[in-house]
């Protein structure tokens, strides 16, 4: 009797079964089981029931919690399609096609790239096959509803925003330098608020971003993140309605919650003068800003020199000129004008070389005694120092004040220059310095 003849199972090809979860907001993921476990569990269970096709779980998970489908700028995606990319993955598996993506665009792109790699895609809540033209027609038909559905919730949410906004509601974002929230509202905090008071009140005066931001930096000032002020951070908080109790929605202001902190004529003061052309405040602020030897510096001859400036194509020319030589000619004096920038920026480096010496240390303490007893030397030295690094952060009027403090007089000669300082005004810059916030860290 012949033996029966051994029967050959047939040979299952592995296919390798990646889970796919995501959840749009992140409400609910700190739970011991969540939306994610319950959508991983799901599609284990399909995974499971495909074994004797030959479905294999593969072990890496693919999760994105808290991120919308409207993009495809997901870690755990991005995971899953580079391992796609690189031959890891036959089957890619959710638990509905909106947990891949709720955008047809991006979702036609997937379904390239699934089918480049011969990757099969399953959504177990919905049956189809994405390998027969009827299976993509349906998905097609699927992802148009998922994306109308989010196109929908969105423009729900926008409405709500809107009319959030038009009963003057906050409805969270950057809170604005002056305030604080609390209880999903705005509220006024005092010590910021009178810095943005303040900012208001000097614009007025300066008439420029620059020059108010250099001061504020100068002064130790910062912004809520603790950056430094800048020109472009002192217009947009000069523009920012909600400082006179505005809610703004896409430009429309409608009347806020909150309280106002600047008032709605400091506010209109403030506007007209950015509306004006930049040429024109520019040269406002050169007027209001004084010529930094204006008084101070002398010809060989004796005579004072006086500042006066001269325009070539569209470019200013600041000199000081001795005066005897517009009344009564230029024979009457050897130096007859300097540039302006050269003499100052000489003066300034003579002026801060002097300051550091240690005669003047000396000399300044003694003066600064007379109106304290408890500063030393010490102090001094080190106040001295920190107006050498302070002086490049202080605006042009500020530097002009200080240099009348420090100087009596400078004598100009063809062979150089001869600086003559008042201790007293050293010993009144130090008292400023001693009150400035960077100089008490600094001590």
């Amino acid at each position: 009797m012949n033996a029966a003849a051994p029967t050959s199972k047939p040979i299952v090809r592995k296919l390798r079964c990646a889970v796919y979860t995501r959840k749009s907001s992140e409400e609910g993921l700190d739970m011991e089981f969540n939306s994610l476990d319950a959508q991983r569990e799901a599609c284990e269970a399909y995974v499971a029931s495909q074994r004797s096709e030959g479905g294999v779980l593969v072990p890496d998970h693919y999760d994105d919690g808290g991120i919308s489908g409207a993009t495809l700028e997901r870690p755990g995606l991005k995971r899953l399609l580079r391992d796609v990319d690189a031959g890891l993955v036959d089957v890619v598996v959710v638990y509905k096609i909106d947990r891949l993506s709720r955008a047809l665009t991006d979702f036609s792109r997937l379904v390239e790239l699934f089918e480049a790699n011969s990757v099969t895609f399953v959504s177990i809540t919905q049956s189809f096959n994405t390998t027969t033209s009827m299976g993509r027609l349906t998905l097609n038909i699927l992802l148009s509803f998922a994306q109308f559905e989010r196109e929908v919730i969105g423009e729900r949410i926008r409405d709500k925003f809107a009319a959030s906004r038009r009963k003057g509601m906050w409805m969270g974002g950057n809170v604005p330098f002056g305030y604080r929230v609390e209880n999903r509202k705005l509220l006024i905090q005092d010590e910021e608020a009178a810095t943005v008071r303040s900012i208001f009140e000097r614009f007025l005066q300066v008439g420029s971003a620059t020059i108010l931001a250099r001061t504020l930096n100068a002064e130790g000032l910062r912004r809520k993140n603790g950056k430094a002020f800048d020109k472009g951070v002192l217009y947009k908080l000069l523009s920012n309605r909600v400082y006179i109790g505005d809610a703004v929605h896409k430009g429309t202001s409608y009347p806020g919650e909150h309280q106002p902190i600047v008032s709605q004529d400091l506010w209109d003061n403030v506007r007209s003068i950015i509306a004006e052309p930049l040429r024109k405040r520019a040269g406002h602020c050169r007027r209001q800003t004084p010529a930094l030897l204006r008084g101070l510096i002398y010809a060989p001859n004796g005579y004072a020199m006086t500042p006066a400036h001269t325009r070539k194509k569209g470019r200013l020319y600041r000199y000081y000129v001795t005066t005897s030589v517009q009344k009564l000619g230029p024979e009457t004096c050897s130096v007859r004008r300097l540039p302006a920038g050269e003499i100052e920026d000489a003066v300034i480096d003579q002026v801060r070389a002097l300051l550091r010496s240690p005669e003047m240390i000396v000399k300044t303490w003694a003066a600064a005694r007379d109106t304290s007893d408890e500063i030393s030397e010490t102090e001094v030295r080190d106040a001295l120092v920190q107006f050498d690094s302070l002086w490049e952060e202080l605006f042009p009027a500020e530097q002009a004040r200080i240099i009348q403090l420090l100087v009596e007089r400078i004598d100009v000669d063809v062979d150089g220059i001869t600086i003559r300082l008042r201790t007293e005004g050293i010993a009144s810059v130090i008292a400023e310095l001693r009150q400035r916030p960077n100089m008490q860290k600094a001590a």
